[in-house]
């Protein structure tokens, strides 16, 4: 009798600690894995996916990321809609795809002005003024991309038209920067970092922010899947309450942002700090969709003839998975 009382107390106990575990709480459950894509794998606007794992802010709330890293937008487009990925960190004008059908959605806009992006041009390039890139060929990343619309945007700007300067798409920062070397194009759209490292070794110039073209913009989105807004909207929601979580967590830790930030971007802390000062105030607090960037999309998509007119805006995103929001 006393090892059957011995022998049900301890299966007893083991019953309880199962329930525990199982319905007690957050610490002990499994976390949900998110496939998390970038667009570019290395610039600092990027980098609150990693700062956020290093430090716990996607764990403490029940997620475990899967990082993936893409060829531009037009790929991580792809990677969406073929559900590689369930999150996509990409630009503005990807709500382009979104319009043509694409099976996602923005669900944060989390960068303004594109402060993070510079126009280089190869140090042996005969550019030195704006009034030298008209007819250069400069290189973008993807079509109907962010560095698509900001090169024809600036032309635009100069009085030339969209296709004043020669645009080509070339894919990866490494693959536009050999293309530099060998001559093949003038210059290319670069995160300031990257720029600033290269320009230090003396291979280019940086001739413009693109902060300084546009002000009323929305730099970078990110975006959802159809699917796992559908199946799993709470790990949406964790997922963006730690994104801006670990923005502010960076704004106030300069210095611990670098130490992880810099490896990630394969850049020295120096060139990785200068990215922190100019690139952090960009960021979002609250990831809401500003109105008067969203009219300056809109205005690009008829500007680069992906549309003859400006398509409803309000149905290429929604504003329901942030912190805060009333669903």
């Amino acid at each position: 009798m006393a090892r059957s009382g011995w022998w049900s107390g301890f299966v007893g106990l083991v019953l309880g600690v199962g329930i525990v575990l199982c319905f007690g709480g957050g610490h002990a459950r499994a976390e949900a894995t998110l496939r998390v894509g970038k667009a570019i794998a290395g610039p600092f606007d990027f980098t609150p996916l990693d700062i956020g794992m290093a430090q716990g802010f996607f764990k403490r709330h029940g997620l475990a990321i899967e990082e993936v890293n893409f060829a531009g937008s037009a790929k991580l487009q792809q990677g969406l809609a073929a559900n590689a990925v369930d999150i996509g960190l990409g630009s503005g004008p990807e709500l382009g795809f979104v319009a043509k059908g694409n099976s996602d959605l923005g669900v944060a806009a989390f960068a303004g002005p594109p402060d993070g992006l510079v126009l280089v041009v190869r140090s042996g390039a005969p550019i030195h003024t704006l009034a030298d890139l008209k007819g250069k060929r400069i290189s973008v990343s993807t079509v109907g991309g962010l560095t698509d619309w900001l090169v024809r945007e600036l032309s635009r700007r100069q009085g030339w038209g969209p296709d004043g300067i020669d645009v080509v798409a070339l894919g990866t920062d490494q693959a536009q920067i050999a293309a530099m070397r060998t001559v093949e194009v003038d210059g290319m759209p670069l995160d300031v970092a990257s720029a600033a490292l290269l320009e230090q070794h003396g291979a280019v110039r940086i001739l413009l922010p693109f902060g300084s073209v546009v002000r009323d913009f929305i730099n970078h989105v990110t975006f959802a899947t159809d699917a796992i807004m559908k199946t799993h909207p709470h790990e949406v929601r964790e997922f963006l309450a730690a994104w801006f979580e670990t923005v502010k967590w960076m704004r106030h830790n300069k210095d611990e942002t670098v130490k992880i930030a810099a490896p990630v971007m394969g850049k020295p802390p120096a060139i990785a700090a200068k990215a922190y000062d100019i690139v952090m105030p960009s960021l979002s607090d609250t990831g809401r969709f500003d109105p008067k960037g969203l009219e300056t999309l809109a205005r690009s998509f008829v500007d680069m003839k992906i549309f003859p007119q400006a398509p409803d805006m309000t149905k290429l995103y929604t504003e329901k998975f942030l912190p805060g929001a009333t669903n």
